[in-house]
C-alpha cells in the first residue's frame, strides 16, 4: 500500500509539526490549572465587643446620675475589661470593643466629676453657714473708734463693693450667717506695751513692727447638739500691700485672749482679744478679714 501522506496545508491550518502538544505531552502535568483568586472573608461579628459596648453605655448613663453613681462605677470597669479582651479575638470586628473602651474611660471621668460636685454640695450643706449678711453698727455704739471715711487702703479690684478691702465695713458691724455671728468690738493699732506687760516671756516685735490688739465677739447660732468651737471663726489682718497676718504667727500671751478652743452651744458667745504683729508705718492702713465659719464668706472690716 502506498503510505498516506500528511494532510495538505490549508490557508487556515497550522502546520502539522507546529501544533501544540496535548495536555500531558512532554511531561507536563495535565492537572495543573490556574485557579481564580479567592476573596478574603469579612471579619465576623464580635459578640464580646457588643456586650462590652452595651455595658459601657449603661455604665456611662448611671455615672451621670448622682443617685446611681455606684452602679456606673461597677459597670464601667467591667466594660473596660470586656472591651480590651474583645480586641484580641482573631477574625472578629474591633470597632465595638474600641468604642466600649472609650466610653468606659470617659464615663469614669464624668462619674468622678459628678461625685466631686455631689460631695462638695453635701459638705457645704453640712459645714457651710449659708449666705453671710452684714449689718452696720447701731447709732451711738461705742464699738467703733472712728469711721473709715478718711481711711487709706491699697486699691483693690471691686473696691466699690461693700465688704471688700477697698471698701471695708466699719468697726462694730455684725457679720452673720446660719452658724455664726461675729462683731469686731474694737481695734488698738499700737498695743505693744500691753502685750509685753502681760507676760515677761513675750518677745518684742521685730524692728519696724508693732503689736495690734483686736477685740471681737463670736456667737454660735447653729443647732448642733454637740456644739461648735469658735476656732472655726477666723480673724486675720491684711496689710496695705496685701499680705495676710495670722494671730498664730507670733507666740505671745495675749491680755484677755478669746477662748477659741472652748465649745459653744446655741446662742453661746465668746469675747476676747487676738494679737497681730503688723508694720508700724502702715498699721492703720490694713484691714481685718473675717470668716464666719469654716466655709463662710470672707468679709473685710476696717481697723479704724
Amino acid at each position: 500500500m502506498t503510505p498516506s501522506s500528511p494532510p495538505s496545508e490549508g490557508p487556515n491550518q497550522v502546520p502539522f509539526q507546529q501544533q501544540q502538544p496535548y495536555a500531558g505531552q512532554n511531561g507536563q502535568n495535565s492537572s495543573t490549572q490556574t485557579l481564580p483568586p479567592q476573596q478574603s472573608k469579612k471579619n465576623q461579628s464580635n459578640v464580646l465587643g457588643l456586650i462590652a459596648l452595651i455595658t459601657a453605655v449603661i455604665g456611662f448613663i448611671f455615672a451621670c446620675v448622682p443617685g446611681a453613681l455606684i452602679i456606673g462605677w461597677i459597670l464601667l470597669p467591667i466594660a473596660f475589661i470586656l472591651g480590651l479582651v474583645s480586641l484580641f479575638l482573631k477574625g472578629k470586628s474591633k470597632w465595638m470593643g474600641i468604642t466600649a473602651l472609650i466610653l468606659s474611660i470617659v464615663g469614669t471621668v464624668v462619674g468622678a466629676v459628678v461625685f466631686l460636685v455631689v460631695a462638695s454640695t453635701a459638705f457645704d450643706e453640712s459645714f457651710g453657714g449659708g449666705d453671710t449678711t452684714v449689718a452696720g453698727p447701731s447709732e451711738g455704739s461705742d464699738a467703733g473708734i472712728e469711721q473709715n471715711a478718711d481711711k487709706e487702703v491699697a486699691p483693690d479690684e471691686g473696691s466699690s463693693e461693700d465688704g471688700t478691702r477697698g471698701n471695708p465695713y466699719p468697726i462694730g458691724s455684725t457679720i452673720e450667717n446660719d452658724e455664726w455671728r461675729v462683731v469686731v468690738n474694737s481695734v488698738t493699732p499700737d498695743a505693744t506695751d500691753a502685750v509685753l506687760s502681760e507676760n515677761e516671756f513675750n518677745e518684742p516685735p521685730a524692728d519696724g513692727s508693732q503689736y495690734m490688739l483686736v477685740n471681737y465677739s463670736t456667737t454660735y447660732l447653729g443647732d448642733n447638739a454637740d456644739g461648735e468651737m469658735p476656732a472655726f471663726v477666723t480673724v486675720e489682718y491684711v496689710t496695705a500691700d496685701g499680705t495676710t497676718v495670722n494671730s498664730f504667727d507670733n507666740v505671745v500671751v495675749v491680755p484677755d485672749a478669746i477662748e477659741s478652743s472652748s465649745t459653744l452651744y446655741t446662742d453661746g458667745t465668746a469675747t476676747g482679744n487676738v494679737a497681730f504683729e503688723v508694720p508700724t508705718d502702715t498699721a492703720d492702713q490694713g484691714v481685718l478679714a473675717i470668716t464666719p465659719g469654716m466655709l463662710g464668706d470672707k468679709v473685710f472690716v476696717a481697723v479704724k
